[in-house]
Order: C-alpha cells, then structure tokens, then sequence
C-alpha cells in the first residue's frame, strides 16, 4: 500500500487570523472595554497635548497677523534716587519725528481710583487703575470697540469714560442698548461709561484700565500730561532700528530711565513656557499610554490561560506555532485598536470643545493622528508578544490536559 503524504501547512489568510483576533474579545465585552480603557485615556492625553497647543498657536499667530508685531511700548523706568522715572509731556511729539514710526499713542497715569459706586471703600480698587487716553489709541493699539464708542474730541474734555475689557468684569458695567449709560465713582466724582473695549493681548494694561479723556484728567483727576505708556508702530522692517533710537528719542537729558520693549516678544515668551508645559504633559501621557500597554498585556496572558483547552484543540486539529501566536498578536493589536480608536475620538472632541471655550481654532495635527493610532498599534504589538509567545509553547497533549 502506498504511503499516503502528509498534508503541507497552510497559511492563514489575514481575513481568517483577523476574525480569531477578534475572538476573545468579542466574547468578553467588558473585559475589553476595561482593558482598552487605559490605552484610550492615553491616546486621548497625547492627541489633546499636541493639538490644543497647536490650537493656541494658530490663535496667537492670528492675533499677531491682525495687531501687528511692529508695535513697540515705551515707558518710564527708574531714575537715580531709585524711584519712578518720568518722560517729558513732548516725548510723543518727539518720537512721531522718527522716520519709520507710522503712528504714536499715549495713556498716562493719573493715580485716581475707580470703584463701581462711592459706597465702595477707596481699597478696593480690583486691581484696575485710571489712565489718560489719547484720542488715536484705538488705531494704534489694532484694538476695538465691543460696545460703545470711544473717546472722541466731543467727548474727552468731559467726565466720560471707556472700560477695558477685564475693566468692565471687575465693575460689572455694561452698555446695553435701550438702557441708561451707567456711571463709575472716580476719584470724587460720577464718569458716564460710553464704550467697553474687546481685549487686547498686547495691552493688558488697557484691558485693566479705565480711560478718560486727556483733558479731562487734567482738569478733574490732577493729571499733569507725562505720557505712562507711549505706543508706537514703526514699519515692519525698521522696527528694530526704531526700538534703539527711541530712548534717546523719548527722553534725551536721561535715556537710561526709559524702558522700551516690544509686546509680541512677551507673547512669543509666553508660548514657549506653555510649550515646556505641553511636554510635560506629553510624558504623562506617554506613562498612562504604558500603563494601559501593561493593562493589555496582563488581560491577554490571563486569556491564554483561560482559553488552553482552546489552544490546545487547534493545536491537536493541525494549527502551527505561528498560527496560535499569531492569533493571540492579533488579538492584542485589536484590543489596542479599540482603545486607540477610543482615545482617538476623546482626544478630538477635547480639543474642539476646549479650543471653541477659548475662542481658538480647533487644530488637529495629521502628526497627531496619525501618531495616536501607530502608538496604540505598537503598545498592542509589544503587549501581545509575550501572551502570544506563551501561547504558541503549549504542546497540545499539555494543553488538553487542563482541568
């Protein structure tokens, strides 16, 4: 009788060793869900650290294209004794002489208070101070108007004032249509409130401002017309050879007591510490990204041994070393998938719903993405090794043999 040959060993197709990856963990739903649970929250972490930054960056570079990084900020620094400098009221005559200046403004100090009725006591200022507006300190500032109207030369000789926006949230003042114009206490009179400003990130200290009129600071608040803070918008190109000149400019007998700087420089600083924040949180990420890697893991070797007799059923039907481990590798890959996909959608909704509260564009990196579902892939891969390792090593006699 002839020797009939043993069959060759078959190849699973990807179809067949996907629907077995998929065996365990359609059987065991909240196992999966728990087990993905921690591969999710660490996609979700890592997708939000990237693209939220990325959202407020694409934000700031708005808001510099729209206000411009030509503005430079004079004011007044220390004089020798160690106290407070002040520049000569012609300093911004002086500095609109400079050839690349395009536009010169100025707020000034005038010491007085504000408060939201007389019956507040004088210390509770809420941090806001009371500065003297030129009438062209919209125009260089790049700000606006949320409502209202400011200053005008109809208006800035009389008792009449324009909130900053963190101004107006201090006071609780509002404009609102139909309404009467409601009033500040300041120093030792009523202001009528005619416009609040929207905010401006390279003028904090007008957003925590109330200004009046230069007139009538001097004639109601004591003001003797020393600029506080000069701005000054010179030509893209020129901006830093106006920013050298333009001490000497303001204040010629002293120009060691001037201080000159540039707005948008501190905002570039100031996304650089949010950056150094954004890596910090990319580590935690990464850490809750192992610990749910280690999470799969321990739920995939407690899957083999639960599922011997399975291991060892196929084993005895014909199935290769490679096909038992290649069963539960895929497994794990698709436990990870779920929780990646998971965290994936968590991590975009998180970023949209923040970014929409901060009034940013939603960015969403394709780095990002894409990073997120090869990181889950690669935690599944690394997590599955060694249960599917262990797997392939039954024997099926070892196997079959588990009570």
């Amino acid at each position: 009788m002839p020797e009939v040959p043993l069959p060759h060993a078959t190849r699973l197709p990807p179809g067949d060793v996907l629907r077995l990856g998929t065996v365990g963990v359609r059987t065991r739903p909240v196992r999966t869900v728990l087990a993905a649970l921690g591969i999710a929250i660490g996609i979700a972490a890592l997708i939000a650290v990237v693209s939220i930054p990325a959202s407020n960056q694409a934000a700031l570079r708005a808001q510099l294209a729209a206000l411009g990084p030509n503005l430079l900020t004079v004011a007044p620094g220390t004089n020798i004794a160690g106290g407070k400098a002040k520049l000569p009221p012609v300093a911004v005559d002086m500095i609109r002489r400079i050839g690349p200046v395009r536009s010169v403004s100025a707020t000034g100090e005038t010491g007085a208070t504000v408060r939201r009725t007389d019956l507040v006591p004088a210390q509770e200022t809420g941090g806001l101070s009371v500065k003297a507006a030129r009438l062209d300190l919209l125009p260089v500032l790049g700000g606006s108007v949320r409502t209202g109207r400011f200053l005008d030369q109809a208006t800035e000789a009389f008792p009449v004032a324009v909130l900053g926006a963190r101004a107006a949230r201090v006071l609780g003042t509002e404009l609102r249509p139909g309404l009467p114009a409601p009033s500040v206490w300041i120093k030792d009179r009523w202001f009528t409130v005619i416009g609040v400003l929207a905010a401006n990130p390279l003028a904090f200290e007008v957003d925590n401002a109330v200004l009046v009129g230069w007139k009538a600071a001097e004639a109601h608040l004591g003001f003797d017309g020393s600029p506080g803070q000069i701005y000054v918008r010179a030509d893209d190109r020129a901006v830093e050879a106006v920013k050298s000149v333009l001490g000497r400019t303001a204040n010629p007998k002293s120009p060691n007591e001037v201080l000159v700087s540039r707005p948008s420089d501190a905002l570039a600083a100031q996304q650089l510490v949010e950056q150094a924040y954004s890596g910090l949180f990319l580590g935690l990420g990464g850490v809750a990204l192992l610990v749910g890697g280690i999470g799969v893991a321990n739920t995939m070797v407690i899957s083999v041994l639960e599922r011997r007799r399975e291991i060892g059923l196929r084993r005895a039907l014909g199935a290769s070393r490679r096909q038992i481990s290649g069963q539960f590798l895929a497994e794990a890959v698709v436990l990870a998938g779920i929780g990646g996909g998971i965290g994936l959608l968590i991590g975009v909704a998180a970023t949209a719903v923040y970014a929409a509260s901060q009034g940013w564009p939603a960015v969403l990196p394709l780095t990002a993405l894409a990073g997120g579902v090869g990181a889950a892939v690669v935690v599944g891969v690394l997590a599955g090794v060694y249960p599917a390792v262990r797997a392939s090593r039954l024997t099926p006699t070892e196997a079959l043999a588990t009570t």
